[in-house]
């Protein structure tokens, strides 16, 4: 499976790249025939800043954001993305404030939650929202479902590789790389998987961690 992997970068930063794994993957969600690890992007702490500097241009003169809201571990990009959108400069929207940098819990029944420590960073603010990858959709829904129960006000959603078939209900994701960057890229119901009607086996489980080998 590794041997067929391949490198996107950005092409207006090309020290920001994503490694592209072709197979047959599941995840709790769907199936896909692409694996995207971008996990160096979220680890190393040089990429991750230039990956926020990047983030962080459609927001500086237009955009007030009170708290970035991380989930897929992009809570290193967070931090830098912060300091991104805080800097001093001409029309710098937020320079001056404060920006907290937080992420969701999980529930005992799954669900995403804030803990009571944390609602105050969420109520009535204006809400940055970071994740990694924008494939199905349902991530995004789940978790701006639960921004709305707090009373969150989403004022921007961005992400590191966005599907271009993703249902979002409208909403913009600011992103750095789209499934243009990758021809031929697919997502399926798991029970309308074309991979599976052809025959090809499940390769390996996915998620925002990584890979596991079936």
């Amino acid at each position: 499976m590794e041997r067929k992997t391949y490198q996107v970068h950005l092409e207006k930063n090309t020290n920001i790249s994503m490694d592209v794994i072709p197979g047959h993957f599941s995840t709790g969600h769907f199936h896909t025939n692409y694996f995207l690890d971008v996990s160096e992007l979220k680890s190393n702490a040089k990429l991750a800043r230039e990956v926020a500097r990047e983030l962080a241009l459609p927001y500086f003169s237009t955009t007030a954001v009170d708290t970035i809201v991380c989930i897929e571990n992009t809570k290193v990009i967070g931090a830098y993305l912060a300091e991104e959108l805080l800097a001093e400069g001409t029309a710098v929207m937020n320079e001056g404030g404060e920006i907290h940098v937080v992420t969701f819990k999980n529930a005992p029944d799954g669900k995403l939650i804030f803990y009571d420590n944390e609602v105050k960073l969420i109520t009535n603010k204006n809400i940055l929202f970071l994740t990694t990858t924008v494939s199905s959709g349902q991530s995004v829904k789940g978790a701006l479902e639960c921004l709305s129960y707090y009373g969150g006000r989403v004022a921007g959603i961005s992400s590191l590789f966005l599907f271009s078939g993703a249902e979002l209900d409208g909403r913009e994701v600011k992103t750095l790389f789209t499934s243009d960057d990758i021809p031929g890229y697919r997502v399926y119901d798991a029970d309308e998987c074309g991979l599976c009607k052809a025959g090809h086996p499940l390769e390996a489980l996915i998620s925002s961690e990584g890979y596991k080998k079936i």
